[in-house]
């Protein structure tokens, strides 16, 4: 089974969207897509530095768009209009963080505009609440979680992702993360800062909490045709109202990676595919979820070689079924 997920903040770079602009269609949809939210999309995929793409208002629909588009030029299925014609559909699909809205679109949950619309004010309303005071994120390789989660908390930082495979990811002021780099958690080797301006999922993020309520309220969510595995407690959603909802409170609530891998386990995933910009995800996948094959999307040239993986999932899948 081919299980389609989305990265999240802070996997973006310079330059990252230029290849896949010279693709059929793609500036045209990118354009009409920029029109709709009223913000640049092909500038700061391009030619924007890496101080630009850092604000959490352009990273986050940035991440979305590059995603779509990705999906799109594989041949995946990126909305229930789609699926007619999509030969490539996966069995489920899964975001991190703000990946979750990419996964929206693939499960027919929300269309292209009304994500794009929806993840433009999100990331508007954390970059106003991450202004409130100065915070951050890094990550820490290494350690168990029952070690490093209380340690986490005793420095008051939130452990904001729980990625698994040695990864968790703490969260809170700058203050608390320069005592973090004194002070780690017994196990950890290494502590990186990560390329966001805020501290995501965590209680810093509630006033945006109120905000994208409020977007979502406009907006009408389709029951996922596809199997959508949440951040919130790695379980598969079965309503639109349920993942709109979730999409909304997960903003300040941590992001549990781990017990989505976990599911996909359970559901039987043979082979991963993470859309540009991608590697984070499958960089995870690859020591969590030993046997399962992984391709991450980070260019064109990578189309062919995901296509093929795709295709080879599609006929494992078919011959247990008829087995």
């Amino acid at each position: 089974m081919l299980v389609l997920v989305a990265p999240g903040q802070g996997a973006q770079t310079p330059g990252f969207l230029t290849p896949w602009l010279e693709l059929p269609g793609a500036a045209d949809r990118l354009g009409s897509w920029s029109d709709a939210i009223g913000l640049d999309l092909a500038h700061y995929g391009t030619k924007a530095d890496a101080d630009a793409i850092r604000d959490t208002a352009v990273a986050q629909p940035l991440l979305v768009a590059a995603g779509l588009l990705s999906a799109a030029a594989l041949g995946a299925r990126t909305s229930a209009a789609d699926a007619a014609g999509a030969d490539l559909a996966p069995g489920a699909v899964a975001g991190h963080s703000v990946g979750e809205i990419t996964a929206a679109v693939f499960a027919g949950v929300l269309d292209d505009t009304a994500a794009l619309s929806l993840v433009r004010k999100r990331g508007l309303a954390m970059a106003e609440a991450a202004a409130i005071t100065e915070t951050g994120m890094s990550a820490l390789l290494g350690g168990a979680p029952e070690t490093t989660v209380p340690h986490l908390e005793k420095l008051g930082l939130t452990p904001a992702n729980v990625n698994g495979a040695g990864q968790i990811v703490a969260a809170g002021t700058l203050e608390q993360l320069a005592a973090l780099n004194e002070d780690k958690p017994e196990g950890v080797r290494k502590v990186i800062a990560l390329k966001v301006a805020g501290a995501f999922h965590t209680h810093h993020m509630a006033p945006a909490v109120d905000t994208l309520a409020k977007a979502a309220e406009a907006l009408t969510a389709a029951d996922p045709k596809l199997t959508y595995v949440s951040n919130k407690d790695g379980q598969a959603v079965t309503t639109g109202a349920e993942v709109l909802s979730r999409l909304v409170g997960q903003v300040a609530n941590p992001v549990r990676w781990d017990l989505c891998m976990e599911t996909f386990k359970e559901l039987g995933v043979t082979a991963l595919v993470e859309v540009c910009p991608g590697g984070t995800l499958t960089g995870l996948a690859k020591r969590a979820l030993p046997g399962v094959k992984t391709l991450a999307l980070k260019t064109p040239d990578d189309l062919d070689a995901a296509r093929e993986l795709i295709a080879e999932a599609s006929t494992s899948a078919a011959d247990a079924a008829g087995a």
